[in-house]
């Protein structure tokens, strides 16, 4: 492989990974300021007990997040910088925004609400982490602005001296018609890890303390155990079912202004060579290994031209059609991606999605009301037996995979264009980078990010182990000594 292959498969590792933090990051710290919430509003401690429980399970992520978030500014540098010329003028912007005023926003009250337990006022420390989740979002929408105009480049001019895109329109970058319907997309595709988490590891809990014989004395602590998990799981269950339905919603529009915007990755992703009205929809399909030609598929007729167009009726594009539009505006070339990887991520994402909409079901159906009652070994068995167990505890992974083949879909769709229609991936490689070079980093950047899974992963698993923390007193409104020493101890740090 040359430098620009190698550079290729060293970004996407990097920003996969990554990117299994990022959507729990946004997820979670939202759910943990709802629990904070419904706790100060009602003073019942299984919410504060959840508080601390997921809170800090989000403190690990986000910190990984961070670390494994330097990386991709140090590539751009090292392996795109002819790219990294281009669109500095145009990604200036939001990505200072995204560092000056979402991370900020972020980092400082995360600190604060961390070591703020006891010390500050509890409104003013329920605040805090309101403005971390805040933060979170505004983080993506500034993120996602920048990668919109890769999809759709708006409000820009070509400079004639330096042949760098300028910024002329900030208000167009962030009124983008990719960036409108990317937004609610992605929020809610995260909102569905954190559910999936919660799910999974309330669900894992639960049937811990079902089966738990115990000393009748301790009775009393294991039903404020039982609340508490039951209570996480339905909250997973029910987020997960909600941001299910509006990544649902929101990707047909996506898809729609996808159709308008990149005809070409609709058709790689359906593998649709000749213009079809009405098209179908391909579920399943099997084709040579290149794409070129199907073998056999299991279709839905006019669903493909709903999808792309709104009409049952509708006409879409074949990727040949696209093809010699694309050759007569830019020049001769391949304008084609990889349409084995485009059709099958499109489906994995929806796929794998599903699948964890329909644990979120599952798990509602065997946690309502009066299903619990009879405490034992007998409620797993007819709740599904280790079935349920098990597919609850693989829940929290779902989503994640769901995003990551989403993303996949996304970057490798747009392909050969790093910036559509205007810089191609191979034009944006930095000069004088060898493959040598790359290989190197690209070896150290794997083992790495494998020290940081292990460390990642046993951090997490330590977390859900040691489950929930009993509150023994609330956080005081003041932050007045309490302990003989004269100082109060810190009850949430890491």
């Amino acid at each position: 492989m040359d430098a620009l292959d190698l550079a290729r498969w060293q970004f996407a590792v990097t920003i996969c990974y990554h990117y299994l933090f990022v959507p729990l990051t946004i997820g979670l710290g939202a759910l943990v300021a709802g629990l904070q919430t419904a706790w100060y509003r009602t003073g019942r401690e299984h919410y504060l007990d959840l508080t601390h429980f997921y809170g800090k399970l989000f403190g690990i992520n986000f910190a990984m997040g961070v670390v494994t978030g330097i990386v991709q500014e140090f590539q751009f540098g090292m392996n795109w910088s002819d790219y990294s010329r281009f669109v500095g003028d145009v990604f200036g912007a939001p990505l200072a925004l995204e560092s000056l005023l979402a991370f900020f926003l972020e980092s400082t009250f995360l600190g604060l609400w961390i070591f703020g337990w006891n010390r500050l006022p509890r409104l003013v420390h329920l605040g805090c982490i309101w403005l971390v989740a805040l933060g979170s979002m505004l983080s993506s929408v500034f993120i996602l602005a920048a990668n919109s105009w890769m999809q759709n480049p708006v409000g820009y001019v070509i400079d004639a001296g330096t042949g760098r895109a300028r910024l002329t329109d900030f208000f167009a970058l962030l009124t983008n018609k990719v960036l409108l319907v990317t937004v609610p997309h992605t929020l809610f595709a995260a909102f569905m890890v954190a559910g999936g988490l919660v799910l999974g590891t309330a669900a894992w809990h639960l049937r811990g303390v079902l089966r738990e014989t115990g000393d009748p004395a301790e009775a009393g602590t294991r039903r404020a155990r039982l609340g508490a998990w039951r209570a996480a799981m339905r909250l997973g269950a029910v987020t997960l079912l909600v941001a299910g339905a509006g990544v649902a919603v929101s990707g047909d529009v996506m898809g729609k202004v996808m159709t308008e915007v990149q005809p070409m990755k609709m058709a790689a992703a359906e593998a649709l060579y000749q213009a079809q009205a009405p098209a179908s929809f391909s579920l399943f399909t099997i084709g040579t290994l290149d794409g070129s030609r199907e073998i056999t598929s299991l279709r839905v007729p006019y669903l493909l031209s709903f999808l792309a167009t709104g009409s049952f009726t509708g006409q879409v594009q074949g990727v040949d059609d696209v093809q010699a539009a694309y050759a007569a505006a830019y020049g001769p070339g391949d304008y084609a991606p990889y349409i084995p990887l485009t059709y099958w991520s499109f489906r994995l994402m929806i796929g794998v999605g599903m699948l964890a909409v329909l644990a979120a079901l599952w798990a509602l159906w065997v946690t309502r009301r009066g299903r619990l009652a009879h405490v034992g070994e007998q409620w797993p068995a007819r709740a599904g037996g280790r079935w349920f167990v098990w597919s609850a505890a693989a829940t929290p992974l779902l989503p994640i995979a769901a995003n990551l083949f989403g993303w996949i879909f996304t970057e490798t769709g747009r392909q050969p264009w790093l910036v559509f229609g205007l810089m191609r991936t191979a034009d944006g490689v930095s000069p004088g980078t060898t493959a040598a070079e790359v290989a190197i980093s690209l070896t150290g950047f794997a083992v790495l990010y494998a020290v940081l899974a292990v460390i990642e992963a046993r951090l997490m698993l330590r977390a859900v182990r040691e489950g929930l923390a009993l509150a023994s007193h609330a956080p005081g409104d003041t932050g007045t000594v309490a302990d003989e020493d004269g100082e109060r101890p810190l009850s949430f740090a890491y």
